[in-house]
């Protein structure tokens, strides 16, 4: 049976130089658990740690990760998870009814940056929002027509992710949010509109 523990000692085990799960990778979770369906072809940008994608893979048809850092990529396919190192989605080129994204959200300063690969997990870049609009521009070309997206949005750039969704002509609803410390963390479910 997958549980939490299970995974966070597997985590421990196979995972160095990773972001490890929290609050944001456990709303993408629960977000996604209420929208998949056992037909989905699943795509999760940036895996991380693999935490969304090893509870994820048996309710679906097939389950892809990808991640830009190659210690995550090592981690998620120590965990089972059929995994590719890219930026984004780049080379891939099938199509996917449900894709997932748990950006990274914070505007790190210059003092901050330390050129490590666990930054590319929390490193956003200005405003905290650069990284999801390339996503939100690059990912059309990998969605179903009828597909679905879901992210998480903080509420430190939940504004500019939206503007950008309205622009790039994708219909949004939150789907949920978690109350943190110092901000609030939304799931969004995107779809393109008709």
């Amino acid at each position: 049976m997958k549980d939490r523990k299970t995974f966070l000692q597997k985590f421990m085990q196979n995972c160095q130089n990773v972001y490890e799960p929290q609050e944001d990778s456990e709303l993408l979770l629960k977000c996604a658990l209420r929208e998949i369906r056992i037909s989905d072809t699943v795509l999760e940008i940036g895996g991380g740690s693999g935490f969304v994608s090893y509870f994820l893979k048996e309710k679906c048809r097939s389950l892809l990760a990808t991640d830009i850092n190659p210690y995550a990529v090592k981690c998620m396919k120590k965990l089972g998870i059929e995994c590719i190192r890219t930026d984004l989605a780049r080379g891939i080129k099938g199509k996917f009814s449900l894709i997932l994204f748990n950006p990274p959200y914070l505007d790190l300063t210059e003092h901050e940056r330390r050129g490590e690969w666990i930054e590319k997990a929390i490193n956003g870049g200005r405003g905290g929002a650069e990284i999801t609009a390339r996503f939100l521009r690059e990912i059309r070309a990998n969605l179903d027509q009828n597909g679905r997206i879901i992210i998480i949005a903080s509420s430190l750039n939940l504004h500019s992710v939206c503007r950008d969704m309205e622009k790039l002509g994708f219909s949004f609803r939150i789907m949920d949010r978690t109350k943190l410390f110092f901000e609030e963390i939304y799931g969004i479910k995107i779809m393109p509109q008709s």
